[in-house]
């Protein structure tokens, strides 16, 4: 009998606010891994416009518990 592994999934907080560029009220807050590193992003679900882009953790959601000390 095998188990499938689950897949990985990622959370997105849901943020108040609309789409400066669309009007759509669907904003998320999650972090991505783009060029130059990790980044916390808010970004609209309906067009993927970025509202807000900060640097974030190194290592994105994985946290080493160094980094707790």
């Amino acid at each position: 009998m095998s188990q499938e592994p689950n897949p990985p999934s990622l959370e997105r907080e849901p943020v108040e606010g609309t789409c400066p560029r669309c009007g759509a009220a669907e904003l998320s807050r999650y972090p991505v891994n783009s060029e130059g590193g990790w980044f916390d992003v808010v970004k609209c679900r309906s067009c993927l416009f970025s509202v807000s882009r900060d640097p974030g953790p190194r290592l994105g959601p994985v946290q080493l518990l160094s980094d707790l000390l």
